[in-house]
């Protein structure tokens, strides 16, 4: 028989991470009741066997900017060749292709109007077996942002969970400015979360005691924070699908709260056109997402039409790694 490919211990290490991505290992070990070296050996393990990486992430509505769902209809031999572009894109920070492989669906943050409007009214206009182009502002998050599914996991104890979660502070609504230094050192997050200060101090210029000023400074603010990135299939999610839910205005903020609150949601949202609220959603396999849609989905109030699209490939997810 199969070993599995996590155990307890694994389990708590991921959430444990997705606490405070840049927690040491020490502290992690401490609250775990095991050394260090065996934290670092197992998430060491889990790198190469699950792809973890944990990585920096901005939040754009604190930055002022709007984020975008782009759907992509293309003919198939266009498909890949389109979401491999996007991909190579800064402003890209989640590529798939789905829908038999005729759709590509690309989130994005452009940092400008012009970034926006040089990607959707200029440079797709242009792309050879491009057919349609559905573009979805996003107007309020409910699930997703710095929580994410290895919150909903429950591998840690309420104890172990209030020990390795950073001290919380409520970020005013003021929106947050970044300058060139600030940028430079998000970058670098971006690739590898858990950058010591010393490396991120060599690679800015800046001093040891400056970047780290700043870093607080961008997770206080709620600018900045960590996900935690890995192979779904580890947590024996082998199935990854987007839902366009068309709800009635009034229902629109208890169905996405309610959503939230869905063990099988990474993420909820209420966005522009005709439909008003998109989930991502992973499940077990085919029958357990029908049981979700079936149950879960059919017996929320307001929910009008449901169009489920799975994924076939992720392409991008933050930092693009060509596909082989």
């Amino acid at each position: 028989m199969d070993s599995p490919p996590v155990d307890a211990l694994d389990l708590k290490l991921l959430q444990a991470l997705q606490l405070d991505g840049r927690a040491p290992f020490s502290r992690i070990g401490e609250v775990l009741g095991v050394s260090d070296q065996t934290v670092a050996r197992r998430l060491r393990r889990l790198r190469t066997t699950a792809g973890l990486r944990v990585v920096g992430r901005l939040d754009e509505s604190r930055l002022g900017r709007a984020s975008w769902i782009v759907r992509l209809r293309c003919t198939p031999d266009a498909a890949e060749r389109l979401a491999n572009a996007l991909a190579r894109r800064p402003d890209t920070f989640y590529v798939e292709l789905i829908s038999g492989g005729t759709e590509v669906l690309c989130a994005m943050k452009p940092r400008s109007r012009h970034d926006r409007d040089e990607l959707l009214l200029e440079r797709l206009r242009r792309t050879p077996g491009l057919v349609s182009v559905s573009a979805h502002c996003l107007l309020h998050k409910f699930y997703g942002g710095p929580l994410g599914r290895l919150d909903k996991i429950q591998a840690l104890d309420p104890d172990e969970a209030a020990a390795l979660r950073p001290p919380k502070s409520e970020p005013d609504d003021a929106s947050v400015h970044l300058d060139a230094d600030d940028e430079a050192l998000v970058d670098l997050l971006q690739r590898d979360g858990r950058a010591t200060f010393s490396e991120l101090q060599s690679a800015t210029g800046q001093s040891e005691s400056v970047v780290k000023r700043r870093v607080e400074r961008l997770l206080s603010s709620g600018a900045l924070y960590f996900d935690v990135q890995h192979d779904s299939a580890l947590l024996g999610l082998a199935v990854g699908a987007m839902l366009w839910l068309t709800v009635a205005p009034s229902a629109l903020a208890e169905v996405g709260r309610a959503l939230a609150e869905h063990r099988e949601v990474d993420f909820a949202g209420a966005i522009t056109g005709q439909a008003n609220l998109v989930a991502s959603v992973v499940a077990a396999d085919t029958g357990e997402l029908y049981r979700y849609l079936s149950e879960k989905i059919g017996a929320l109030q307001g929910v009008q039409a449901v169009e489920t699209t799975l994924t076939l490939r992720q392409v991008k997810q933050l930092t693009y790694e060509p596909t082989r």
